[in-house]
């Protein structure tokens, strides 16, 4: 094992020995290293408290005793601490602890805290866990809660400084708090006798010292790790790229999240060269990415279904597909040490009815096999300030919390998906802040303090930017190349995020995947229409099994009308289609009485003043 030293430790060896109060607050309900010989043996894994308690003994301090509001003092290690304590502090000791509440004016625990930390005999240490837990409320307190939180401000003035061997060490009192606002603000702000130590999840150099040396071996059953080894010992790099990427898989895993990777890699037999795919079976109970199962054919094939279904927007597939090569291969977010972020991020802009919405159904089904792994979320839904509670879920105490937020339950049940928000300019500018945390690191803490995570999801934002009523010079047309309508749109796009909206980071979280599509061209929309028309025909005989063909001219009308206006791209196409084919062809089977087998031929359309009607011919 190393010799790193987490930050938090290093701190609370500074400021112990000057400070009469700590509190701990963040990631203390966690497992952590202890880092030293002492009393436990370097490296094992122990909760916080007993953390604490060993590193104390170890400094010297003679008197270390546990308080918590339902035991009282307490010493597990060794009951004779607490007698010690129960010298010092006039208290009276029963069952090897002292009773005491944390409220009350005589054997309350402030008091007898106040004078064993006000002796200077003896070197006392006090760690008071679950003290978020001590009062109802920080914002509302009795009179009695009052006085308790005032005698521990005057443990901190009354701390003496006990002379000892090898060095002086001070009465200290550590409160072990799971956020620092569980207790009164009065209390520790601008007190200078109490010193507040962040602890966080492991770094990195932590998770890296997880898995070096003996620590490696202990993720593998002797059987995997000695057939598997001696590959590795002539392959240095090869076994660096593996470790490298789980360390960078277990960003924001707690150490306990760690240790049960361990047993889960035992558990399961991984080999070496899968070890990376034990974070995958712990997040989302698979082994089997489906990122990893698709071969550079399925790709080929993906690139002309794309080709097939999204038509008129080649430029548009081509960048899209350039992202989706990217995350296949691996090779998405080198430039970052992040192994966590998405797995891309494509923000679709142009005109309505061009086929955004259209590309991301048609990724889902070619990615994960079924169109229903496009999760929409219309964010003209998302507007107001607080939306974001509906979204990632409720705080605890407000309504909803138990029903947790809409976007990471989806994630939740659905990790590999295609994530589309649609028309991302309507959602509230506070609403976007929180896509920063996703877009950079990959997850997000949803309102029950579940940590959700986006690293395997493709994320595309959709909007109408540039392409309504702009000011001269900005506005697009139809007429125009698409070179000119790209160079604009982007330009809209990046005036809407750095002046409007003032976020140009969110902007630099896209970066270039700002892909335009352009309008439906008149050759385009000839083509949507015959595949929209032939799809209709092999619906009909696939499911009614009714024969249906058109003629030239009625297929030349529909082209007229759908040619006539563009501006709604193809859902007006569709539109047409609607109501000159699909409608008039139901009434004239249902008055008819068409049946299973039957044939026909639509020769004509008319448009009368009232209704279009469609002119057959039975087979």
């Amino acid at each position: 094992m190393g010799d790193y030293i987490p930050k938090w430790h290093r701190e609370l060896a500074v400021f112990l020995r000057i400070k009469p109060m700590i509190i701990m607050e963040g990631n203390v309900l966690d497992l952590y290293r202890f880092p030293e010989e002492g009393i436990i043996g370097k490296g094992s894994l122990v909760h916080l408290p007993d953390y604490l308690y060993f590193y104390y003994r170890k400094l010297g301090y003679r008197a270390v005793v546990f308080y918590d509001h339902m035991q009282g003092f307490y010493n597990p290690y060794d009951p004779g601490q607490t007698e010690l304590f129960a010298k010092i502090s006039g208290a009276a000791p029963a069952e090897n602890r002292i009773c005491s509440d944390f409220k009350g004016n005589h054997q309350s625990s402030p008091v007898l805290i106040r004078r064993a930390v006000s002796q200077s005999e003896i070197p006392a240490a006090v760690i008071m866990d679950y003290a978020s837990r001590y009062i109802r409320t920080p914002a509302l307190l009795d009179q009695e809660e009052v006085d308790s939180f005032t005698r521990l401000t005057q443990c901190t003035l009354d701390s003496m400084e006990v002379r000892c061997s090898p060095q002086p060490l001070k009465n200290n009192v550590t409160l072990i708090v799971n956020r620092i606002s569980d207790l009164p603000a009065w209390f520790y702000l601008d007190n200078p006798n109490i010193k507040a130590i962040q602890i966080g999840a492991p770094s990195k150099e932590e998770r890296e010292e997880l898995i070096t040396g003996d620590n490696f071996r202990s993720f593998f059953t002797g059987e995997v790790y000695q057939r598997d080894i001696s590959y590795y010992d002539t392959r240095p790099e090869e076994l660096g790229r593996i470790r490298n990427r789980f360390i960078g898989l277990t960003e924001g895993f707690r150490m306990t999240e760690l240790n049960s990777l361990r047993r889960l890699c035992k558990n399961e037999q991984v080999p070496i060269r899968d070890f990376p795919s034990i974070v995958s079976l712990y997040r989302y109970g698979i082994r089997d990415n489906p990122w990893d199962s698709i071969s550079p054919e399925h790709l080929a094939h993906m690139e002309n279904t794309f080709y097939r279904r999204v038509k008129g927007q080649n430029a548009a597939v081509s960048r899209t597909l350039d992202v989706i090569k990217r995350a296949v291969t691996g090779m998405a977010g080198l430039q970052s040490s992040s192994q966590t972020r998405p797995k891309g991020v494509l923000f679709f802009a142009g005109p309505t009815g061009t086929g955004k919405t259209e590309t991301a159904k048609t990724l889902a089904e070619l990615l994960f096999g079924d169109e229903s792994r496009c999760i929409r979320f219309d964010m003209s839904e998302y507007a107001q300030s607080h939306s974001d509670q509906k979204l990632l879920g409720a705080p605890p105490g407000y309504i909803g919390y138990e029903s947790g937020g809409q976007l990471t339950n989806a994630v939740r049940a659905n990790p590999f998906s295609i994530l589309l928000f649609d028309e991302i300019e309507k959602a509230h500018p506070q609403i976007l802040d929180k896509f920063l945390q996703i877009l950079e690191d990959g997850r997000m803490t949803d309102g029950q303090g579940n940590t959700v995570y986006f690293s395997e999801c493709i994320i595309i934002f959709t909007s109408n930017l540039g392409a309504g009523q702009m000011a001269e010079g900005r506005s697009i047309s139809e007429d125009m190349p698409y070179n000119e309508i790209t160079k604009r749109i982007r330009r809209s796009v990046e005036d809407y995020f750095i002046n409007e909206l003032g976020r140009p980071e969110i902007l630099n979280r896209i970066g270039e995947n700002i892909v335009v599509f352009d309008y439906i061209r008149p050759d385009t929309a000839v083509s949507i229409l015959e595949g929209q028309v032939e799809k209709i025909m092999q619906n009909l005989m696939r499911e009614k099994n009714i024969r249906v063909d058109i003629s030239e001219t009625a297929l030349h009308k529909l082209s007229d009308q759908a040619l006539a206006n563009l501006s709604n791209g193809g859902r007006g196409i569709g539109n047409i289609v609607e109501s000159m084919l699909i409608n008039p062809l139901a009434r004239y089977l249902f008055d008819e009485k068409i049946c299973s087998g039957d044939s026909i031929r639509i020769e004509d359309i008319e448009s009368g003043e009232s209704a279009v009607c469609l002119v057959c011919r039975k087979n």
